[in-house]
């Protein structure tokens, strides 16, 4: 699978309820820094953590600060705006593979 490089902000996602809004930013450390709110995180931190690092993990993305502000949303949705934040910020043109995601489960 092709492995993404974040050279620019990227975002994706609204504050709506049931949505997630994501901004990744170039990793100012090594490492990945995730700031994570939610107003379920007591139920579903550890879950909600464990998609985005998984996500992050299968994209090959080791360096980037990331801003996450959740509203309830469904693993699927977080999956799906992290993977497009991440897109906007590698300022990519090749595609994504879409099948290789596929295959990805938490």
């Amino acid at each position: 699978m092709k492995t993404f490089d974040i050279v620019q902000q990227g975002t994706a996602g609204t504050l709506e309820s049931s949505d997630v809004q994501i901004i990744i930013n170039k990793g100012s450390t090594e490492g990945v820094n995730i700031q994570l709110k939610s107003d379920v995180m007591k139920q579903y931190g550890d879950q909600i953590r464990a998609v985005i690092e998984g996500t992050l993990d299968e994209l090959g993305i080791t360096s980037c600060d990331l801003q996450v502000q959740d509203q309830g949303a469904l693993d699927c949705t977080i999956r799906a705006r992290l993977i497009s934040a991440i897109y906007r910020a590698s300022d990519s043109l090749d595609s994504i593979d879409w099948e290789a995601l596929d295959q990805w489960t938490v």
